[in-house]
């Protein structure tokens, strides 16, 4: 479905569907997005979900869209919006069923040089020791007792239980704990689903990447990163598994009955909200804050797992290669945050949905060490461009709440890479780029053909160009384990 709304220029990289698009806006809509990348964006209906979204009760602000935007639940994926803390409404479709999908990065004190010839055994290894693919279990079983314990505190909890260092927490978004999370509002059902998969990898485009920093871009930033060329690190793409999406299922079922009682009109069912001072909008906000921390403990599990599986193949204990990971940033989550709407300051609840927080220098959320800096932002992009490393910018703050892409963006569906391209074409391509790939399956490869994504480097591009943040590094891929 093309999409043929009225889309009016700004800038360079910026274009709004004016308030009055759809019956029922409250404001209007910005997408980021360079005059190349329109006819790509417009082949779906994701700029009218953009739409959509600015009837939310209690926005304020305009409805965002980043660059990396495509057709989602009810929100676009690559959709921001922020609605009043008091009097705005929560959408599970405004986070998304992999809650807390994100990326963490790890950086070593290896240099290319180090790894030359073990790159297939560091990747076999990683695909041994850490366990992926649709209705993957995890290593290690977990009592009821424990999995309540990780839904109430996250990443404090794998650390607790000897799963990767303290310091790990301090570079992790909210250090891996949402306070707010309350397991008593997670359903037996998505409980029983998180059971087994804790410390899994799953399917779909999540991903552990061996990299090389090819190039940099700030060296401050970059220093401040522990970053170099040359280096070798380690990318994770992951999230909440079955038990965020049992959370988004339950919850949403909730919603939609929600608004059908209370004579809520939205252009959209998927829509399906309730305020956040509501009983049914409160019970999810906790709920989802406990499928947030139960994938801050996957990745931090799965940290281990990679430190483990290095010191085997590369004969060196973790701390002795500088195994520290750099930060782990969530995509798909709703923070409560304070911000600048119309020259005041106020509470708002963010709905980030296939976007990543950017917090510039001297913001009070950056991590300390980072602080002089501004945030880590990890942007990946196809399995064979590699990921971008950049930072967060005061523009982030006025232009989108704090906000940045999360990737490439998909261009293509899952089904149609599926039926239109070659897992021998996709290997040899990978082979000739030097790139080894290990995966279950080949259709968990073909869904996530380098095909069927957008050109990275145009994404972030724009919301450089923007202002929104700055190019620390790039790292480019040598090992690639799929699910």
């Amino acid at each position: 479905m093309t999409w043929k709304g009225i889309l009016n220029k700004i800038d360079d990289n910026r274009w709004e569907i004016p308030k009055g698009h759809v019956k029922g806006m409250h404001t209007n809509a910005i997408l980021f997005a360079d005059e190349s990348m329109i006819p790509q964006i417009t082949e779906d209906n994701a700029p009218q979900q953009a739409a959509n979204v600015a009837c939310l009760p209690g926005i304020v602000g305009p409805s965002l869209a980043m660059p990396d935007v495509h057709w989602g639940y009810g929100f676009p994926i690559g959709g921001v919006a922020a609605v009043d803390v008091n009097e705005g409404c929560i959408s599970p479709g405004g986070i998304g069923f992999d809650i807390n999908c994100g990326v963490r990065l790890i950086r070593t004190d290896l240099r290319a040089d180090d790894v030359k010839g073990k790159i297939k055994g560091l990747t076999d290894e990683l695909y041994k020791n850490i366990p992926s693919g649709l209705g993957s279990k995890g290593i290690e079983k977990v009592n009821s007792d424990s999995i309540h314990e990780i839904l109430g505190v996250g990443s404090e909890w794998a650390v607790e239980n000897g799963y990767g260092w303290e310091r790990d927490l301090d570079v992790t978004e909210e250090h891996g704990h949402m306070k707010d999370a309350d397991p008593r509002f997670v359903s037996d059902k998505a409980v029983k689903r998180g059971l087994g998969q804790v410390g899994s990898l799953g399917s779909g485009n999540h991903f552990i990447e061996v990299d090389v920093v090819e190039k940099i871009y700030d060296e401050a930033a970059a220093k401040a990163f522990g970053l170099e060329e040359g280096q070798i690190t380690v990318t994770v793409h992951c999230g909440s598994r079955g038990c965020g999406h049992q959370i988004a299922t339950d919850h949403l079922q909730v919603m939609e009955r929600y608004i059908r009682e209370n004579g809520i009109e939205l252009p959209d069912r998927q829509l399906a909200c309730a305020p956040l001072s509501s009983r049914e909008g409160d019970s999810y906000y906790k709920a989802m804050s406990c499928g947030a921390n139960y994938a801050w403990a996957n990745r931090q599990m799965i940290t281990h797992w990679i430190r483990q599986s290095f010191e085997k193949v590369m004969n060196g204990s973790a701390e002795s290669m500088g195994m520290d990971v750099v930060y782990d940033v969530a995509h798909n989550i709703a923070k409560k945050e304070e911000h600048n709407v119309d020259g005041k300051r106020v509470g708002v609840l963010v709905h980030r949905k296939g976007a990543t927080r950017a917090f510039p220098a001297g913001h009070n959320d950056v991590p300390s060490i980072y602080r002089n800096t501004g945030q880590p932002v990890i942007v990946p992009g196809d399995m064979s461009a590699g990921t971008y490393v950049l930072v967060g910018l005061p523009g982030a703050m006025n232009g989108s709440f704090g906000s940045s892409c999360h990737g490439a963006g998909r261009k293509m569906s899952r089904k149609a890479a599926f039926d239109r391209l070659s897992v021998e074409d996709l290997r040899n391509s990978m082979a000739s780029r030097n790139i080894y790939l290990k995966s279950g399956t080949d259709q968990s490869v073909l869904d996530e053909a380098p095909e069927a994504y957008k050109d990275v480097d145009k994404v972030v591009g724009v919301v450089c160009n923007a202002g929104l943040t700055g190019k620390a590094a790039r790292l480019r891929p040598l090992g690639v384990v799929k699910g």
